[in-house]
């Protein structure tokens, strides 16, 4: 935010500089030219091309305030849901869900851009949870809906994407998820698998999360109790299943 505002400050100095040409040569002013000589406008921001990376330049000029924003479902994403994560048999009303635009650093210290949808009721609470993920410029992969991958679980895990609401039911159950309600977010996903242990079988969620159930090894995008990514979750009330007792979950944050 505070870059946001300086460079902000720049902008309103250089059109400034534009507008206080001498009145005889009023032909001159030409604010929009100046500002976009300056930055480009930046196609992906602009139609929000969700995965693509953007620099803190095109930030600037689209606004940040319009990268951590709150909506609506539209037609256009509905579109995208019904039949898939708004299944044809969803409980939940659209208008009990929201779109959100996010940003976020990967790995790399690239910013991308990501979209979720979430539950209104915490709808507020991950716009700020996100904002201050990537202020601290915390690494998640991806943030995609996860209707990208036919609201397939293990799909949209299995690529470490990050997701929130699919009306589904729990793994192995007939109890509805609290991703079905959207108060429920799985954070890079591949690397913080489900585990569950029962009538001596285990159960890996994603099934190519295997070599990240054991926590004591150090790796990339590994999610602990001492992590910012969980202390950020809980400071606004949400609950880690990573401390479940019977069972993991390492990826799952969720508000009742």
């Amino acid at each position: 935010m505070k870059i946001f505002f300086l460079c902000a400050g720049v902008f309103f100095s250089v059109l400034t500089v534009g507008c206080n040409q001498p009145a005889q040569q009023p032909q001159e002013v030409k604010t929009t030219s100046i500002k976009d000589s300056i930055i480009p406008e930046n196609q992906s921001l602009k139609h929000w091309k969700v995965y693509e990376t953007v620099t803190m330049k095109d930030i600037e000029k689209f606004g940040f305030e319009k990268c951590f924003c709150i909506e609506e479902i539209s037609d256009k994403i509905f579109s995208r849901m019904k039949g898939k994560s708004f299944a044809d048999n969803c409980t939940l009303k659209r208008e009990d869900l929201r779109y959100l635009k996010l940003l976020h650093y990967d790995l790399n210290g690239d910013i991308r851009l990501g979209e979720m949808v979430c539950n209104k009721a915490i709808a507020e609470d991950l716009i700020n949870i996100f904002h201050e993920l990537f202020v601290k410029k915390y690494p998640i992969e991806k943030i995609r809906l996860i209707d990208d991958y036919d609201a397939d679980d293990e799909k949209s895990m299995s690529d470490n994407n990050t997701s929130c609401f699919c009306f589904r039911n729990v793994s192995g159950s007939n109890s509805l998820s609290l991703h079905a309600l959207g108060k429920a977010v799985d954070i890079n996903t591949r690397y913080n698998p489900y585990i569950r242990t029962f009538s001596n079988k285990t159960v890996i969620q994603p099934a190519n999360g295997e070599p990240y159930c054991d926590r004591s090894k150090d790796f990339d995008y590994k999610i602990t109790a001492e992590d910012d990514c969980c202390k950020i979750f809980k400071k606004y009330g949400f609950l880690w299943g990573g401390e479940w007792g019977a069972y993991k979950d390492y990826q799952h944050f969720y508000k009742k």
